[in-house]
């Protein structure tokens, strides 16, 4: 059941192209403290196979991989040249798709966080197959994993994500009528919050709604303002309209001062990721004007359900990833601000580490290995546990390679809330399974 305030945030979020607070933005917005920080969510969608993201390149652990992933194990130069850790220069290659992050790897930009799943505690696969202790509703579906990975509530449903919730401890800190969420990927949950409303952006699109552009004609304006501004009789109604007329302004402001910034020298490849982060980095580079101080985002790249053809899937796709994020790095930098922006991945399930019968693709999985970017990330490092490539193994949850995560996607999203400015206190409020953990954080970012 959608409750009434659950149907407003649905309105208030796909009005148009853009839909904005109702305070919505003025021209005369305060500039941002120079304390700016943001988060940027990059989800693949479909359950992406990371077990050929990132493979451990030591004798013992390839041979492990090759011997189980048969049809789908990576070789020769399927893979880049390995790349050493930090701390104990072990040797990992990434799928040569993502030959621009391996080098981000190795200055220290990147990070790997390993056998990440969405969990209600710490669980082992023997607890698993007893069902001994609290395992996550539904496991291994689409639907399912992708909003407990967007509201890190794995025992339950939320009407809020993670990052909605965050949103809503930081609008103090934030000091602004700026959005504080920002998608250019649609409707998501993950920035529903009890007062914070997402925004929605289609990359490249005008945010001014056509009705009130310069060259419209003033009687009309005219008919729809006062269209906006009647008492409807209903106060779903009245409220659906304050909303729209929040977004005739703020469209209008919004526009105008994304048109006022220059424009960015990096160039970025034009392909639905690479012009959703183009925009990302525009809204960025507008914060002082916007006022903004937090911002978190939302952006995505689909096609990862790869139960048949995953290697020339992945041929396609990885490639896309790579070159987006590079790109949006390489901006940050342009904007100066590589250290106060961290971009990472999501996806609502790894697949197996077995392949399908047929040989050429995977089923759904769980744990699975996810990425982390910045000038703040304590790159060159795993962070986390890899699985033990091992069928029926300590890690696996079943005969398939379904590994059982060794971090809690409260872990990881916990880790990215706290940089962005959550407190320890609210953080076990905002991630309810957070205090199940000995560990509540991960030391990937300084």
């Amino acid at each position: 059941m959608i409750s009434r305030r659950g149907l407003l945030r649905m309105g208030a979020v796909s009005a148009g192209a853009l839909a904005l607070k109702p305070l919505g933005l003025s021209a005369a917005t305060a500039q941002a403290s120079g304390d700016y920080r943001a988060l940027v969510c990059v989800f693949l969608y479909g359950g992406n196979d990371s077990n050929n993201l990132v493979v451990p390149m030591d004798p013992a652990r390839y041979q492990a991989y090759v011997s189980i992933r048969g049809a789908l194990a990576l070789q020769g130069n399927q893979l880049t040249p390995p790349v050493f850790t930090n701390t104990g220069r072990a040797p990992y290659a990434f799928h040569t798709g993502l030959k621009e992050l391996a080098p981000l790897f190795s200055s220290g930009k990147l990070a790997v966080v390993a056998n990440v799943g969405s969990m209600v505690q710490p669980l082992t696969a023997e607890q698993y197959q007893a069902r001994s202790a609290a395992i996550p509703r539904n496991l291994f579906s689409h639907i399912d994993q992708q909003a407990q990975w967007q509201t890190s509530v794995s025992d339950g449903n939320s009407a809020t994500g993670w990052a909605g919730r965050v949103a809503d401890r930081l609008a103090a800190l934030s000091g602004s009528n700026s959005p504080t969420f920002v998608s250019t990927a649609g409707n998501c949950i993950l920035g529903a919050g009890e007062q914070t409303q997402p925004v929605c952006l289609n990359p490249g699109q005008s945010l001014a709604v056509p009705a009130v552009t310069a060259s419209a004609d003033a009687a009309q304006v005219s008919a729809m303002e006062a269209l906006l501004n009647a008492n409807a009789g209903a106060p779903l109604m009245n409220r659906s309209n304050k909303v729209f007329a929040s977004l005739l302004s703020a469209g209008q402001t919004l526009n105008s001062t994304l048109a006022g910034e220059k424009p960015l020298q990096t160039t970025f490849p034009e392909t639905g990721l690479g012009k959703q982060l183009r925009q990302i980095a525009q809204v960025i580079q507008a914060r002082a004007s916007l006022g903004a101080n937090r911002q978190i985002f939302f952006c995505s790249l689909s096609g990862f359900d790869t139960h048949a053809a995953q290697l020339e899937t992945h041929r396609s796709l990885y490639p896309q990833l790579s070159q987006a994020l590079a790109s949006f790095y390489s901006a940050l930098g342009e904007l100066g601000v590589q250290n106060d922006v961290v971009t990472f991945t999501a996806s609502e399930f790894n697949r197996t580490f077995q392949p399908t019968s047929q040989g050429d693709g995977s089923d759904h999985g769980w744990g699975g290995h996810q990425l982390v970017l910045g000038g703040n990330v304590a790159g060159g490092e795993v962070y986390g546990s890899f699985p033990r490539f091992e069928l029926s193994g300590p890690n696996d949850a079943d005969n398939r390679g379904r590994w059982v995560p060794s971090t809690s996607v409260d872990q990881y999203a916990a880790t990215l809330s706290s940089w962005l400015g959550v407190s320890g206190g609210d953080l076990q409020t905002v991630f309810p399974n957070l205090k199940n953990y000995a560990s509540p954080t991960l030391p990937f970012l300084s």
